[in-house]
């Protein structure tokens, strides 16, 4: 009886919730998570995405570190996958204007967890900075 007290941890690994867990880390590796940052994981996850699937999400990163998500995860996503999941942390952490430290080491973690380096991410991040920089529109 007492059992249904404990906060489920355990989630099935599927794509999908590897973004949405990758995401839930990368938003509060600088401590706080900002407006844009929710924003940016909601309209990731899509309009068929539901409540409980992003609290199953939460729990799951709160009780479990980075490193044993990676571990887990990392042998069950395809190099695309893991290369969609990569940009999408970016992006995310750019949503605010700036990645901080925090965020820019929990993204190279995962790159290497994923074997991307950082000249493959290079072009990638490039067009990440350009797509974000909306300050172009006002001069």
């Amino acid at each position: 009886m007492f059992n249904m007290f404990k906060s489920q941890t355990s989630l099935d690994l599927t794509p999908r919730n590897c973004l949405a867990v990758s995401l839930i880390y990368c938003m509060s590796a600088d401590g706080e998570i900002d407006p844009e940052e929710v924003g940016h994981l909601m309209s990731v996850l899509g309009r068929n995405a539901t409540r409980q699937q992003l609290e199953s999400a939460v729990r799951y990163a709160r009780a479990t570190q980075p490193a044993q998500f990676l571990a887990d995860a990392a042998q069950r996503l395809r190099p695309d996958q893991r290369l969609c999941i990569i940009l999408n942390m970016i992006d995310s952490a750019m949503a605010d204007g700036e990645a901080e430290q925090g965020e820019q080491q929990l993204i190279m973690q995962f790159a290497q967890a994923f074997g991307l380096s950082e000249n493959d991410l290079n072009p990638y991040f490039r067009a990440l900075v350009a797509k974000n920089d909306r300050a172009v529109l006002d001069r």
